[in-house]
């Protein structure tokens, strides 16, 4: 019988989630055309309704969770937050329920959030859409082998990362980077030898990237550990009700002057920001075993 009802309940979820999205989508496709008229107040003016109604969208979504499949989110932490500033936002990455976690967490309380995101995400049906529009940075990485294959491939990325970046100076923002670059799961965490018991090694450039495209507009940096009690669980298993508690912790800080840098052609500051990256990386590892012990 609780299966069945797991089943209902998650079906019944996932229209609401979908009725929403196409809901919200509409609008922000249409006023993300006329933000194409190169007039940069009526560009800005854009942008903000833009993320309004981003917000808007999460927040139907947040009482969705709370009538179909209703998740108590503790947060600990020293945070003090603002709409008003430009934020660099990391945390680590076990499964596609920490952008909804992150969503709710931050929704109203800082500049909507702004994933990085692989380049194959625009194809998603209707979300793809909806991220290009709301100026979602969309990354393609090169592997070492393209590179040889074609040198002029060279610095690409970094062109990208600038470009999109470029669009977040007009108005406060929170860049959102996932600097572990995939999921954790047993087997990548094996294969990596990571030093860490909780996370992979983070990968410090497309943060670097970022924080130099921006010019020092973002001198805040939030680092969130997420945790979930019992087993690291899929969407479905979010949105059918299994999940009934995550643990999250928030800590900022201001980002230091040493993190800030020219990470491509200064090899010295390359290896200083891997290791700043490498300590945050050791509190996080500790601040998860904490909130594993809880």
């Amino acid at each position: 019988m609780g299966s069945v009802l797991s089943l209902i309940r998650g079906c019944v979820a996932f229209s609401c989630y979908v009725v929403n999205t196409v809901f919200w989508v509409i609008p922000i496709l249409l006023v993300s055309i006329i933000k194409l008229i190169k007039i940069t107040p009526l560009r800005t003016a854009c942008s903000y309704l833009l993320d309004h109604c981003a917000t808007s969208w999460i927040s139907v979504n947040t009482v969705i969770e709370r009538l179909f499949h209703p998740v108590e989110i503790i947060v600990e932490g020293n945070a003090k937050l603002s709409t008003k500033e430009w934020y660099m936002v990391i945390a680590n990455h076990q499964s596609w329920v920490d952008i909804p976690v992150l969503q709710r967490v931050f929704n109203y309380k800082i500049p909507f959030l702004k994933f990085f995101l692989k380049q194959e995400l625009i194809y998603v049906p209707v979300l793809g859409l909806a991220w290009w529009a709301l100026d979602f940075p969309f990354m393609r990485r090169y592997s070492s082998a393209q590179l040889r294959k074609n040198p002029k491939l060279k610095g690409k990325d970094i062109e990208i990362t600038r470009k999109a970046c470029a669009k977040f100076k007009s108005k406060p923002v929170s860049v959102m980077n996932f600097v572990e670059g995939t999921r954790f799961r047993p087997e990548k965490h094996k294969k990596q030898n990571s030093e860490f018991k909780h996370l992979l090694k983070p990968k410090a450039g497309g943060m670097a990237f970022a924080l130099s495209a921006m010019d020092g507009k973002i001198h805040k940096l939030i680092d969130v550990s997420i945790y979930y009690p019992g087993q690291t669980p899929s969407y479905w298993d979010y949105i059918s009700g299994k999940v009934k508690q995550i643990r999250v912790d928030i800590k900022v800080s201001e980002i230091a002057p040493t993190m800030r840098g020219d990470y491509m052609n200064d090899r010295e500051f390359k290896i200083g920001f891997q290791n700043e990256l490498n300590q945050i990386w050791k509190q996080k590892d500790l601040t998860i075993e904490k909130l594993a012990k809880q």
